[in-house]
């Protein structure tokens, strides 16, 4: 036996309405078509199923026995259905993001809300989590797409640029006057030659970002992996507000530079960028709404970097 949900819906229409020309219309399908699958279904049965007669169709008693079963079968199979429909569009209109604790605190919350005031149907979900957990989670499906300064494509991974960031120089503010001014400084300009006899501190040695800024300062005989090092952004703001040296950055952290009492100077000669990406599963749908966001953040990277 091998009944179909076309012939289960058939006999269930006949069965409440009692006339084939009207089971018919409803199930939008010709009189001949409902007859057709009404005989399969008997004969796989081996039974029939209604009492035909020029006036009346009724259930048999095999009939009436089988109106129950298939009622629970169609009905079981609609809520099922429904729910998988249901999630299914929760799905499509939501947008699970991951990226790295800076971005996450200080370059996403105003995209964030620009994005959402433009499409308030799509629900937002941020995981805040280093680089390499950012790449797990999006190889592993947890998340639709990860952003960071992503220097190669990890396996199963595209790599797509969004936005460029220069690399600039933040010190703590020695004028008295600038540091009691109520508005923050602005982003000025600074030669790598002005790190000379700066007291460095910086990002992990092995860490991406600061191999490219090793590089350059090395053209000043500044690169030394023994200067103090820390794990965060925040956490080198901190220490350059607090006193303890110079930092080098992208300009992405600008936004974190303004909570703190510090100067930052776009550094030149060479102005050196750093592209900034955003990381998908290979092979995976991109959706409306990732595609609105990325555009979204596209533009919107721009005026946070200056």
């Amino acid at each position: 036996m091998n009944l179909s949900t076309r012939q289960m819906r058939a006999f269930l229409h006949v069965a409440r309405i009692g006339n084939f020309t009207r089971a018919a219309e409803q199930a939008h399908i010709t009189q001949a078509g409902l007859s057709i699958l009404i005989r399969e279904m008997e004969k796989q049965l081996g039974c029939r199923l209604f009492e035909r007669t020029t006036r009346v169709v009724s259930l048999t008693p095999e009939g009436r026995r089988l109106l129950p079963v298939v009622e629970r079968l169609m009905t079981d199979l609609d809520d099922v259905a429904a729910e998988l429909g249901a999630a299914g569009d929760a799905a499509r209109r939501t947008l699970r993001i991951a990226a790295t604790p800076l971005v996450s605190s200080h370059l996403l919350p105003q995209v964030f809300s620009t994005f959402r005031a433009a499409h308030p149907q799509v629900s937002l979900r941020l995981f805040d989590a280093d680089l390499r957990d950012v790449e797990a989670m999006v190889a592993a499906g947890d998340a639709d797409m990860g952003l960071g300064f992503f220097f190669k494509a990890a396996p199963g991974l595209e790599r797509t640029p969004v936005g460029r960031f220069q690399l600039m120089r933040v010190s703590r503010l020695e004028d008295d006057a600038d540091a009691d001014a109520d508005v923050p400084p602005g982003v000025g300009t600074a030669p790598w030659s002005s790190l000379r006899g700066a007291e460095l501190v910086g990002l992990p040695p092995g860490n991406p970002i600061q191999k490219v800024i090793d590089q350059h300062l090395a053209t000043i005989g500044r690169a030394d992996a023994q200067r103090p090092a820390f794990n965060f952004f925040g956490t080198l703001i901190s220490m350059v507000e607090a006193g303890f040296g110079t930092a080098v950055m992208p300009t992405f952290a600008l936004a974190a530079c303004r909570r703190h009492r510090v100067r930052t100077d776009v550094l030149a000669k060479p102005k050196v960028g750093l592209d900034f990406y955003r990381i998908t599963k290979r092979g995976a749908h991109e959706t409306e709404a990732m595609q609105a966001f990325v555009a979204t953040l596209v533009k919107a990277l721009p005026e946070l970097s200056r």
